[in-house]
C-alpha cells in the first residue's frame, strides 16, 4: 500500500494508460479522482477498481468520477474547487490525457484541428497546473507526473505528426519551467515517457504495427507509482518508463 490514503487525480482515466494507472493507484491504497470525457469509460474503470479490490479482499473505495472535456479550462477550475472542498488537498496529479491529432502534411492541418490538439495536449495541462498547484502544496508531499513522448526528442523523424510533436515539445518545456519554480518547495514534478504501449491511441498512430508486439498499459504503472510516492525526490526529469522502474532517490 505504497500510496495509502493519498488523493490522486488521473486525467484520461477512461482507457489505456490512464485507466491502468488509476487501477494500480487504487490497489496501492490511493483514493482516486478520475477525469475523462467518456462517462461509460470512467464507470468501467471504477468497476475494475472495485472488482480488483473485492478479489484482493480489500475494502472497496469507490473512485470519484469527473466527466469533463479538458479543453474547457473552466471545467478544470471547477474540478479543482470540488477537490478542495471534498479533500482539502491533492497529493498526486497525473496529466495523462491527450490526443494524437490529425496525421497529414502540416500545411493541410485545419486551424480547428490544430487548436483542438493544442487545447487538449498543452493548454489543458497549463490549466491543471494553475488550478491544482495550491492543492498540491497543501499536501506537504505533492507529486505531479505528466505523460510525454519520445517524439519530443525525435521531431525530425516525425513527419505528418506536427500537432502531437509540437505539443509534447512544449509540454516538456512547460513542466520543466514549473519544476524549476519549485526547487525549494515540497512539490516534486516530473515527466514520464511510457514508450510504445498497447493502447488504442498507439494503434491509431501506427496502424501498420502489430499491437501485440508492445507491452500492455499495466507494464508501465510501476514508474507512475514510484514517482507518486511521498519518498520520491526525483524532480524536473524526463523518465523513460520502459528503461527504468523510476525508483525514488
Amino acid at each position: 500500500m505504497r500510496l495509502d490514503g493519498r488523493i490522486a487525480l488521473v486525467t484520461g482515466a477512461s482507457r489505456g494508460i490512464g485507466a491502468a494507472v488509476a487501477r494500480r493507484f487504487a490497489a496501492e491504497g490511493a483514493r482516486v479522482v478520475l477525469a475523462a470525457r467518456t462517462v461509460g469509460g470512467l464507470e468501467e474503470t471504477d468497476d475494475a477498481i472495485q472488482e480488483e479490490a473485492r478479489l484482493a479482499g480489500r475494502e472497496q473505495a469507490p473512485a470519484t468520477l469527473v466527466p469533463l472535456d479538458l479543453a474547457n479550462g473552466e471545467d478544470i477550475d471547477r474540478m479543482a474547487v470540488a477537490i478542495a472542498q471534498r479533500f482539502g488537498r491533492l497529493d498526486v496529479l497525473v496529466g495523462n490525457a491527450g490526443q494524437y491529432g490529425p496525421q497529414m502534411p502540416t500545411a493541410q492541418v485545419t486551424p480547428a484541428d490544430w487548436e483542438r490538439t493544442l487545447a487538449v495536449n498543452l493548454t489543458a495541462n497549463f490549466r491543471l497546473i494553475r488550478a491544482c498547484e495550491p492543492l498540491l502544496l497543501a499536501s506537504g508531499a505533492g507529486r505531479a507526473i505528466f505523460v510525454t513522448s519520445g517524439i519530443a526528442r525525435h521531431a525530425a523523424r516525425s513527419a505528418y505528426k506536427a500537432g502531437y510533436a509540437v505539443t509534447k515539445v512544449a509540454l516538456e518545456a512547460l513542466v520543466r519551467v514549473w519544476a524549476a519554480e519549485h526547487e525549494k518547495t515540497t512539490l516534486r514534478v516530473n515527466l514520464l515517457n511510457p514508450g510504445g504501449v498497447r493502447t488504442e491511441m498507439h494503434a491509431e498512430a501506427y496502424p501498420g504495427l502489430d499491437p501485440m508486439n508492445f507491452p500492455p498499459p499495466e507494464a508501465v504503472t510501476e514508474a507512475f507509482v514510484a514517482l507518486a510516492e511521498p519518498s520520491c525526490t526525483r524532480h524536473g526529469e524526463v523518465i523513460n518508463a520502459q528503461e527504468t522502474s523510476a525508483p525514488p532517490r
